[in-house]
């Protein structure tokens, strides 16, 4: 189950001459440059957190020092980033933290962090589709027994993720100009709100900028606490340092959901050198636009006042401009919408990846011949994602979302140093600054950020982990083609050297 994928098979798979039509697998098009790319990494990025974690990190936590949190995130969001640069202009292919881990740690941290991904996207599409479908509720007074948490149904929910779906499935460069339409739509009027609320803005407002620290009557027990209170026995608090910090361990999951753009190592023209741009153009884009507009609410409104659920619309309500809530909501659409279509992609390629690796059935993976995506994963996970929008209220659930990525974040930064190590030849068109030093980092600040979260989430996480690791031993060991690859060669004394399509 250690057994690793040799980099020239991962190189020879997913390059321009891999075979195509093998068990009916084929190959993805190469089709995106460094524009498409930060357009689905802004895409997935800005969306709840803009409009939902400022205010209510604001109000409990951090004060008008938001700001610093959102900041804070955004360097420890760049450490993880910066690992994902290096492994993905090196080994540019579909299943990015996957296909990472196959190359260093194993086959069966490989399966765990393919499984985990596929918790981590597939659960935070249905999440924001039922988001999705509140927000056009409110913005077009639509019923609430069809629209809201409360319905037994949620069809506004189930059509956006099926709508979406078909855009995924018809083709990456459809999904690509969808994307990047309503990243400009949502941005722009991120531009709006920065620059309309700067006259909104009062001095009085941004003092104290760090409100002194006070203790916080925590009833939490048991499973709900976080895992560090737990076992470090840590008092909560909010505001001050502390309450900074908390916020900052909050608000970095508004920067997760960047990592999906290295899913599309084996779809871009120019990947070594495009891959890298798409990521850190990515974060640059969103953090600026995290602190300006968590800048702009915190001096517009006191922090006491700010409203939790929607704090942006809020905020030009409290200052006699209710005329920007409408743009608001409409930007809030938009950019729930290209989260739900990058969260649907990015679990497509992660499929296709597996599969060719025979952890899943070849079938699964296999690639339309017109349309150049795997389309049959797309549509199962489409009718999955839309199953649980529509019928379970997941606010119990989002946190494992949170998890999930940081479980991944943790498996790339080591994948770093120990592909260094193992394969020190590489081309590596872009090297992580003072490695190991600067990927350990970034792994333990990971690690600390999940012991933020609740036990039960780990819990929840741990069984679904377990649930994998059941079908991996049923069907993945067995039938993976780095175990076919080991009967050949211990069939053959150990002399035959693996082919690149094998």
């Amino acid at each position: 189950m250690m057994r690793t994928k040799p980099i020239e098979v991962v190189l020879a798979q997913s390059g321009d001459q891999a075979e195509e039509g093998r068990e009916g697998g084929g190959r993805l098009r190469r089709r995106l440059g460094p524009v498409d790319l930060m357009g689905f990494g802004i895409g997935i990025v800005i969306g709840t957190g803009i409009f939902t974690l400022t205010g209510i990190e604001a109000r409990d936590h951090a004060g008008p020092a938001v700001i610093v949190a959102f900041a804070l995130a955004g360097v420890a969001s760049l450490l993880a980033a910066l690992c994902y640069a290096e492994l993905a202009s090196s080994v540019p292919t579909a299943g990015s933290a996957y296909t990472y881990a196959y190359a260093t740690m194993g086959e069966i941290v490989a399966w765990i962090i393919g499984w985990d991904l596929v918790l981590e996207f597939a659960l935070g599409a249905a999440v924001v589709a039922r988001g999705w479908s509140g927000y056009l509720a409110e913005l077009f007074d639509l019923p609430g027994t069809f629209f809201g948490e409360d319905s037994v149904v949620n069809l506004g929910a189930v059509a956006v993720v099926l709508l979406l779906g078909a855009v995924a499935t018809i083709g990456i460069r459809q999904s690509s100009r969808v994307t990047n339409l309503l990243v400009v739509v949502k941005v722009a009027i991120c531009l709006f709100v920065v620059v309309a609320g700067a006259f909104f803005i009062k001095a009085a407002n941004l003092t104290p900028f760090v409100p002194p620290s006070q203790p916080v009557e925590d009833e939490a027990s048991g499973l709900s606490r976080s895992l560090s209170q737990l076992l470090f026995g840590i008092d909560p608090s909010a505001f001050g340092v502390a309450g900074v910090l908390t916020a900052a361990a909050v608000v970095f999951f508004a920067y997760t959901g960047f990592e999906a753009v290295a899913n599309l190592g084996e779809e871009t023209r120019k990947p070594r050198r495009d891959l890298p741009l798409g990521l850190f153009g990515t974060l640059g884009v969103s953090a600026l636009l995290y602190i300006a507009v968590s800048f702009v609410v915190v001096g517009m409104v006191d922090y006491r006042q700010i409203d939790r659920g929607a704090p942006i619309a809020s905020a030009f309500d409290a200052v006699g401009a209710g005329w920007a809530s409408a743009l608001v909501s409409i930007a809030a659409v938009a950019g729930l919408t290209s989260v739900i279509l990058v969260d649907i992609v990015a679990i497509g390629r992660i499929g296709f990846a597996m599969s060719r690796d025979r952890l899943l059935p070849p079938k699964v993976g296999a690639v339309h011949p017109r349309w150049g995506t795997p389309y049959r994963t797309t549509i199962a996970v489409t009718v999955g994602i839309a199953l649980l929008a529509g019928f379970v209220p997941l606010s119990s659930l989002a946190n494992l979302v949170s998890i999930g990525t940081l479980f991944a974040f943790v498996v790339v930064s080591v994948a770093v140093p120990v592909l260094r190590r193992t394969r020190p030849q590489l081309a590596r068109p872009f090297r992580v600054p003072l490695s190991p030093v600067l990927p350990i980092v970034s792994a333990l600040a990971c690690l600390y950020l999940m012991t933020n979260l609740s036990v039960e989430t780990w819990l929840r996480f741990l069984a679904w982990l377990g649930i994998g690791l059941v079908l991996y031993l049923a069907y993945g060991r067995r039938n993976s083609r780095t175990a076919e690859r080991e009967a050949i060669e211990k069939g053959a004394g150990g002399s035959a050297r693996p082919t690149p399509d094998r």
